[in-house]
Order: structure tokens, then C-alpha cells, then sequence
């Protein structure tokens, strides 16, 4: 995700700011909580209080919903979909939530380098790093969109969450069970689509999904490298593209919707203006959206569309 686009500023704070805010900070967190964050822990089940989980973004947020169920309280720090992990500054919300937490869940990769603090204050927390659970053996750090990378990340989440409550161990296991039950499902549906086709795009986000899928993207690396460090795109590489889009040697243009530069905007357009399918996807969950595997089935449909 990149800083040219248009997201929310967040001040940095002192520690002085933190200790001073602690307080009220716990009862007005400007944090979205996914799944059962809104509820008091008092309000927990008979298994025990609710377990205090901080994920870096709402993605990682959502899979630890998924696995945890009513017994987990999720904030999620990154839930804006204009807001940038690669320029995020933390606040004092977000200290005292790491500071409460049992378990921490980031990105890592680079990704969101700003957690990395919160990380040392949660002092009491399991920490997992989903970068390094998936294990893709890519340099490429949106592991979000590697499906058998996601499920072994929801099977580490559960026994984390398990060894916190080992009287819910079991519930865990089923939760993750389910879950990887619906990304099976989406894996089979995306698999073979590579016959259909190549495919560029503007940043190599879905890359995985499009690795999954055995899609062939064309996309000029020198492109692709340009646009994530937000560098000017070489002019061969962006008449390359031009020409693999004008002369429909491509079934589609995956397009990261939450990246909005003047060659994007252009590229987007000459697909359109060429009859190519764009495909959007985006590094976080789009406004209204909560659920990971809602969010991914669009993503795969739109993609099989795209290429039939």
C-alpha cells in the first residue's frame, strides 16, 4: 500500500501522552474490533474470560475472529481502508490495547513495521508473525492472499489461543477446522484457472492467489517495482504494458484499488478502454466488510470471471 494515495493521518504520541491517556484511551479506543471486540470481558462465556488479541490490520483481524469466536476480543489496528501500514504512527490506544493483550498477530515481512513497537509493549502476549508461519518461500509479503499460507496461520492462532484457555482448546480446533474448510473450498475453485490466460497487474498484491490460481502475470517487473516503491514507472516498462493491454494479450488487469497513481489511473482506463477485464483487489478489508473468506470469495470470483 502506498503513501501517494489518499488515507488517514494518525499523530504520533509521547509515552508521557500514553500514560496520561491510559485511562480513558481503554473506555473511547477509536480501534474497530472485529467479531465480539465491542463486548466487555466480564461478559464472557463460562470457558473464561474473553482472550485480548491485537492484529496488526483487520485482515489478520478477521482470521483471528474466525478461529476464536465469541471467546476472543480482536482490535485490529490497521481497519481503515485509506490507511497505510507503511506510514501508520501508533497512538495511545493502540499501546494500551498491546499492553492488555494475550496474543499479538502481525504481518511482518516489512509490512507493517510500525507493530513492532507495540510488540515490545505486549509484554504478556503470544506473538505470531504471519510472514513466517506462512513460509511461502517468496520474497513477497501479502501472504493475506496465499491460501494454504492463511490456514496454517489460523492452525497457529488456535493452538496459541488454546494454550491461553486450554479449556476452549477443543472449540479453537473446530473453528479452524471450519475455516480451512471454506478456504479449501475457494483453492479448488481458483486452481487451473492459469489455462485461461495471462494477466498483468498494477502491483503484485494478489500474487499468490494469481500463483494458486497457475495465472501467468506478465507484468514487466521493472513495472511492478516502480509503482510498490513509488518511483516513476520506466517509460519501456510502461509502453510494454500498454501494448500487452491494447493488444489484448491479456485477459486482465489486476488492479490495487487502494493505490491510485496517474499510471494507474492510465493503465486502468486503456484496460477498460480495450474491453479487459480489472480485477480490484485491495491489502485490507473494504469498508463494511468483516469477514476474511466473504472477502476472498469476491476476490476469486471476480478473478474467475475475469479470465472465462
Amino acid at each position: 500500500m502506498n503513501s501517494r494515495r489518499t488515507k488517514s493521518v494518525f499523530a504520533a504520541v509521547s509515552a508521557l501522552a500514553v500514560l496520561a491517556l491510559g485511562a480513558t484511551a481503554c473506555a473511547s479506543s477509536d480501534k474497530a474490533s472485529t467479531g465480539s471486540g465491542s463486548q466487555n470481558a466480564s461478559a464472557a462465556d463460562p470457558g473464561g474470560e474473553k482472550i485480548k488479541v491485537v492484529a496488526s490490520t483487520d485482515v489478520w483481524g478477521s482470521v483471528v475472529t474466525a478461529v476464536g469466536g465469541d471467546k476472543v476480543e480482536v482490535t485490529s489496528i490497521i481497519h481503515d481502508p485509506s490507511a497505510d501500514p507503511h506510514s501508520y504512527e501508533t497512538t495511545a490506544s493502540d499501546a494500551i490495547a498491546a499492553k492488555n493483550a494475550k496474543l499479538t498477530l502481525s504481518n511482518g515481512g516489512g509490512y507493517d513495521e510500525f507493530f513492532s513497537k507495540l510488540a515490545d509493549q505486549a509484554t504478556g502476549a503470544q506473538k505470531l508473525v504471519a510472514v513466517d508461519i506462512a513460509a511461502t518461500g517468496n520474497e513477497n509479503e501479502h501472504v493475506w492472499y496465499s491460501l494454504p499460507g492463511v490456514e496454517k496461520i489460523a492452525d497457529q492462532v488456535a493452538a496459541k489461543l488454546g494454550e491461553i484457555q486450554p479449556v476452549s482448546k477443543d472449540a479453537f480446533t473446530a473453528n479452524a477446522t471450519a475455516f480451512k474448510g471454506k478456504t479449501e473450498e475457494l483453492l479448488k475453485k481458483v486452481s487451473g484457472l492459469g489455462t485461461s490466460g495471462k494477466v498483468v497487474a498494477t502491483e503484485p498484491v494478489a500474487h499468490y492467489l494469481l500463483e494458486s490460481a497457475k495465472v501467468t502475470d506478465a507484468t514487466p517487473p521493472a513495472f511492478a517495482a516502480a509503482v510498490e516503491a513509488e518511483q516513476d514507472v520506466p517509460a519501456a516498462a510502461l509502453n510494454e504494458v500498454k501494448q500487452l493491454i491494447s493488444g489484448k494479450q491479456v485477459k486482465a488487469l489486476v488492479n490495487n484499488a487502494q493505490t491510485t497513481t496517474p499510471v494507474t489511473q492510465q493503465v486502468v482506463g486503456d484496460a477498460k478502454n480495450a474491453g479487459i477485464a480489472v480485477v480490484d483487489v485491495t491489502e485490507t478489508l473494504p469498508q463494511g466488510v468483516t469477514d476474511y473468506i466473504a472477502w476472498m470469495t469476491k476476490a476469486v470470483d471476480a478473478l474467475a470471471g475475469a479470465l472465462k
